[in-house]
């Protein structure tokens, strides 16, 4: 098991940049598989849940050629995957799993999903749920949670849904699905998220209409290859933009971020606090708009964060976290009950882990309020969960001594070299 032992420091500084973004980096193997083509994708994440989404694929009779600067993949068409000849292993993404499981309920093949403990316990039913109501067929076990065991040879029915919950990976399974759905599937959100899958399946030639908070698509469409440029990952970018924000003297560049509009609450949200962030040389890269983040050091208050930045947010919380515990007054979250239902139960954990360095942190059903105030030294547990490692990293740089982040395997699962790339931009992570 691994253990970061971190120290407080004086500043951060330099230029980043962070590995690529992981949802685009999923999406960009599961559409290039099925395209009619040949796809070349320069700035994949190589971090363990996007390789087990390439590795799933290559299972599947996809030839995918790997290497660190590009991936280049031979697309088999929407009908010309083969069945795998063992279980699928996602290894701790959520994402793959529920994006996968709408790709393959329209496959002529039966197949079988499975990822770590972590993942068998995240609720599934918010897939298949919706997905047997387009004639797709999905084992879960009993509490609705994977292993999942997809049924072949489905004829599937567009349908109109609602989704209960904001999730982007519910809204993308469906849209997935209804590529093999008789008819045009639509999908009413609550309130907006990532829009990674509509914008990278227009950029494979497919029609997708986004009327407001309606999303249409017909069934039916093939794909045809394109080339992607995966940008730097916003929800990596965020440990060295709070990192900047809260410690004094500090100034730091993250060059080549993705900053889709449905990506970059943290960044509201931190303005709203008061940080010091601006955007500079934006541009657009594949469909997606791009920049590069210059980060000050900034005195930040708390804040009462608006119900509808948090879908925008989502995985950026553990991190907004630390920025509440080192603002000034209180900083109040509501309606994000989804964060109970990540890696980990992401409001319970921060919590455990801020009191246990002396914050004042009560979480609530939905959320949680923080006063801020200074953080201790200690040892806190990061249950596996991948962000809240590197989020009590950030932390230490304000602590009044060392704290000792135990399970942080998963890291990589995100940030792969997250503690070197730290360590150079200021950062004293001792890694165990």
């Amino acid at each position: 098991m691994t253990t970061f032992i971190c120290h407080p420091a004086a500043e951060v500084y330099g230029y980043i940049r962070a590995p690529g973004d992981k949802s685009i980096s999923h999406r960009s193997i599961m559409l290039s598989s099925i395209a009619d083509g040949v796809s070349q994708i320069s700035g994949f994440l190589q971090g363990e849940d996007s390789l087990h989404t390439l590795k799933a694929f290559q299972a599947m009779g996809v030839n995918i050629s790997h290497s660190d600067d590009e991936i280049i993949v031979y697309g088999v068409g929407r009908d010309g995957l083969k069945a795998p000849s063992s279980d699928l292993y996602m290894g701790n993404s959520g994402t793959a799993m529920r994006l996968l499981t709408g790709l393959l309920s329209g496959q002529a093949f039966d197949t079988r999903l499975t990822g770590d403990e972590s993942l068998s316990g995240r609720p599934m039913k918010r897939v298949t749920e919706p997905l047997a109501m387009m004639g797709g067929l999905i084992d879960t076990e009993q509490g609705g949670t994977a292993p999942l065991y997809i049924h072949g040879g489905r004829k599937l029915s567009a349908m109109r849904y609602e989704l209960p919950v904001a999730s982007a990976q519910i809204k993308s399974c469906i849209l997935l699905a209804a590529l093999y759905a008789d008819g045009v599937t639509e999908v009413i959100e609550p309130a907006p998220t990532r829009d990674h899958s509509e914008r990278m399946l227009r950029g494979f030639g497919c029609e997708v209409i986004t009327d407001g908070n309606h999303i249409r698509m017909p069934g039916g469409q093939r794909l045809t290859a394109t080339n992607i440029e995966v940008p730097a990952d916003i929800s990596s970018a965020a440990f060295f933009i709070v990192a900047a924000s809260i410690t004094p003297n500090s100034e730091i560049t993250l060059t080549h971020v993705g900053v889709n509009p449905t990506r970059t609450g943290i960044l509201d949200i931190l303005n709203l606090m008061g940080a010091d962030i601006a955007l500079i040389n934006e541009r657009e890269v594949g469909g997606e708009p791009v920049a590069d983040i210059v980060v000050r050091s900034a005195s930040l208050k708390g804040i009462e964060i608006p119900q509808r930045l948090v879908p925008l947010a989502i995985d950026e919380f553990p991190v907004i976290f630390v920025a509440a515990a080192c603002a000034s007054g209180q900083t109040v979250l509501t309606g994000a009950e989804e964060l109970r239902v990540k890696e980990s139960d992401r409001i319970q954990v921060m919590a455990d882990g801020l009191v246990t360095l002396g914050v004042d942190a009560r979480p609530s059903a939905d959320g949680i309020i923080i006063q801020g105030g200074q953080i201790g030294a200690g040892t806190v547990d990061s249950h596996g969960d991948h962000r809240i490692a590197m989020a009590f990293a950030v932390a230490s740089l304000r602590a009044s001594g060392a704290i000792r982040i135990e399970d942080c395997d998963n890291v990589n699962t995100s940030f792969p070299g997250f503690a070197n790339i730290a360590n150079h931009a200021g950062f004293h992570i001792e890694v165990s």
